[in-house]
């Protein structure tokens, strides 16, 4: 039986066994809090890109002409939305986050970066981890890993800074980046999104233009006018896609909401640190409290 008289007589024989702990707890949480450097979150809406140009007269010839097509290694049921959903598993993808790292060299603020000085607007880096005088990376790890990290420990911690959903209702895209700097926050952001059009721009202009050589080296051997026409009428289709590749730089996302330097930071929550550390120290000194009164009772009796 729970006697909750006895309880409460238990809880206040220990009552300044459960002060000092939860005191200790509530300091530890506040110094712990204060120690963790702020995080901001740069974010963008996206939405897909109208399908323009070709796409209508691609689904009218994919009916007519599918099976050609398909043949000859030729795509005419592209949508937009399945390219839009492409687009969103190659931002995530590894291949393409270690190119952009690489690309904008981002190794060492994504791999060294500890805090951001707002005072000065820079980045401080860990002088554990790279020599920022004699730019160099002087970390000590276990084999196989180097004192440089790979590309793939570069594509682990970036791949936690990044954030990608969809709304399936309005098919609107939020990306969202933390960092330490609002500034590289909204930087990085803002090139993420524009290296994911130009990388799906490219390949569609590759696509394309291999489809147009293909098409032209065979009209070359084509006697019968019903084909030379329909052979025609693919070779018209994908150059308008060629066309489109060349004149939108918002080729699969485009941007309704740009990302912002952010104002205030996305974490830590400091005060709700504090509370639960309190909590944790003020449930776990009470614990302790009735464990050693009722293991010296047990005896007694």
């Amino acid at each position: 039986e729970i006697n909750l008289g006895e309880l409460w007589r238990a809880i206040w024989a220990g009552k300044i066994t459960i002060i000092l702990i939860s005191f200790v707890f509530a300091v530890s949480s506040i110094y712990f809090a204060l120690s963790q450097p702020n995080v901001y979150k740069a974010s963008a809406v996206l939405a897909p890109a109208s399908s323009e140009g070709g796409a209508g007269g691609l689904s009218a010839l994919a009916g007519q002409f599918g099976g050609l097509a398909s043949m000859a290694g030729i795509n005419l049921g592209g949508g937009k939305s399945d390219k839009t959903a492409l687009a969103l598993e190659i931002i995530k993808s590894r291949s393409f986050i270690q190119r952009f790292i690489a690309k904008h060299d981002l190794l060492v603020p994504i791999m060294a970066g500890e805090k951001w000085d707002m005072a000065t607007d820079t980045l401080i880096l860990n002088v554990e981890l790279y020599d920022q005088n004699n730019k160099e990376w002087i970390r000590k790890t276990k084999a196989p890993k180097k004192p440089t990290p790979s590309p793939w420990e570069a594509f682990v911690v970036f791949s936690n800074l990044l954030n990608v959903s969809q709304d399936k209702n309005t098919s609107m895209v939020t990306v969202e980046l933390e960092y330490y700097s609002p500034k590289m926050a909204q930087q990085w952001l803002t090139w993420l999104i524009a290296d994911v059009n130009e990388f799906m721009r490219d390949q569609d202009q590759k696509e394309a233009q291999d489809s147009i050589d293909y098409l032209t080296e065979q009209l070359k051997s084509i006697h019968v006018a019903t084909m030379e026409t329909v052979f025609y009428q693919l070779i018209e289709e994908q150059t308008k896609n060629m066309m489109l590749t060349k004149v939108k730089a918002e080729y699969v996302l485009k941007t309704i909401d740009p990302a912002q330097i952010p104002e205030e930071k996305a974490k830590p929550k400091r005060a709700l640190i504090v509370v639960l550390g309190t909590m944790v120290g003020g449930l776990l000194s009470v614990i302790i409290v009735l464990i050693r009164y009722f293991s010296n009772k047990e005896p007694n009796k």
